[in-house]
């Protein structure tokens, strides 16, 4: 391969995709899942895959997403099955277990939470190993080795550590699960690795503990009847908000930087700043605009709730008003509002939101050394047929 084909700094990433073509697509699909009562799903989120792989383009190259919705719709019932058997035979051992030993339904219900955390873990793990098995770059293959109760018992392990810890050892937890994701994450013939270690996550990681302690501490004075010392939540919650928001930037970024596949490294710089102002604009603004097509329902149900406390109501007014529609318009316009919110709340999150944090940390990632990839050879097709069953059944996921 001619060492002239990349720039010697290596290969930026360009986020080419616009607000306007992710606000339509996410509102026909989205209207596409109400009217099909959830179904199309799996052909929305398979769609606004498809939308986001194609608009990270590292070297100008751009992701490929190629799952079928299908092969989402077939594992997820697949999962109910299982799930359903789950729910069905254990829990009815459990419950019978409980009674006759203790006379009590709690430690029934106590295991079956206890018992679904590991699935939990499971499904989340079997979920990547199918989104990374549907993506390509340069038509090359991603692909992720089984593992998953593997990564189950361990993540299961560390999240005990970090809770006994009331949440210090949280950057441990966080380097140890990635790095073992990431140690069995492969593209094409190379192997990625996660360098680095747990430690280098705490400095940024202070910020949030400082301010954590500073609200037990306010927390436990209140409680103790000083309520003066209640102004120190003002400085101390906006605080943790931003620790929070800092330590998963620089987090991701340190990750990032120690990952390799080969000789390929990875350079990241995304900025606390402007993911924090993604953030709070985003969701203010996906708030308020999803709000709007109620408001005047709401308006009108506060006027006539605030006449009625102040003795003014007089139902004779009203009675061919809003409040002489029968139930069923009622029930009529109650879901409507509903599903009205939920969508403009999930299409404007994609576009106020998840967009902007996509694109700033793809525009600000570089993939370094990319002489290497004329070494990398294709790898075999992970079939997995089961897709992403467990993780639609339990609802996990992130924004897609």
């Amino acid at each position: 391969m001619n060492d002239g084909a990349y720039p010697p700094r290596g290969l930026e990433t360009q986020f080419v995709g616009t607000r306007g073509a992710l606000f339509k697509l996410a509102f026909v699909t989205g209207i596409w899942t109400v009217l099909t009562l959830g179904f199309y799903r799996f052909w929305m989120k398979t769609r606004l895959r498809r939308w986001y792989w194609s608009s990270i383009r590292p070297g100008g190259l751009p992701l490929e997403y190629v799952g079928d919705p299908l092969e989402k719709l077939l594992g997820f019932f697949i999962a109910v099955t299982m799930m359903a058997f789950y729910i069905g035979i254990v829990n009815l051992i459990l419950m019978f277990a409980s009674l006759s030993l203790f006379a009590s339904n709690f430690t029934a219900y106590a295991a079956s939470f206890v018992g679904v955390i590991p699935i939990w873990f499971f499904a989340s793990y079997r979920a990547r190993r199918y989104v990374l098995a549907r993506t390509r770059w340069r038509g090359v293959r991603f692909g992720l080795e089984a593992g998953a109760w593997g990564y189950a018992a361990r993540a299961f392990w560390h999240w005990i550590i970090t809770i006994l810890t009331l949440g210090i050892l949280w950057p441990r937890k966080r380097f140890f699960l990635e790095k073992y994701r990431t140690d069995r994450t492969v593209f094409g013939s190379v192997t990625l690795h996660q360098g680095g270690t747990w430690s280098m996550l705490m400095p940024a990681f202070a910020h949030v503990i400082i301010a954590g302690l500073l609200i037990c501490v306010a927390t436990f004075e209140v409680w103790q009847g000083n309520t003066q010392i209640a102004l120190l939540y003002a400085i101390a919650v906006p605080w943790f908000i931003g620790g929070v928001i800092h330590y998963n930037v620089q987090a991701t970024r340190l990750m990032a930087i120690h990952k390799t596949a080969g000789d390929l490294g990875l350079h990241a710089e995304p900025r606390t700043q402007t993911i924090a102002r993604i953030y709070g604009f985003g969701y203010l603004a996906t708030a308020i605009i999803s709000l709007l097509p109620i408001v005047p329902i709401l308006s009108i149900i506060g006027m006539v709730e605030g006449q009625r406390m102040r003795g003014q109501w007089d139902p004779a007014l009203l009675q061919d008003g809003i409040y002489g529609l029968p139930l069923w318009m009622w029930t009529v316009l109650g879901v409507f509002a509903y599903f009205t919110v939920f969508l403009m709340w999930s299409v404007l999150r994609h576009s106020f939101v998840t967009m902007p944090l996509w694109k700033h940390f793809a525009e600000t990632l570089t993939l370094e050394n990319p002489h290497a990839l004329g070494v990398i050879s294709q790898r075999e097709r992970d079939e997995f047929e089961e897709a992403e069953g467990f993780a639609e059944a339990l609802d996990l996921g992130a924004a897609i």
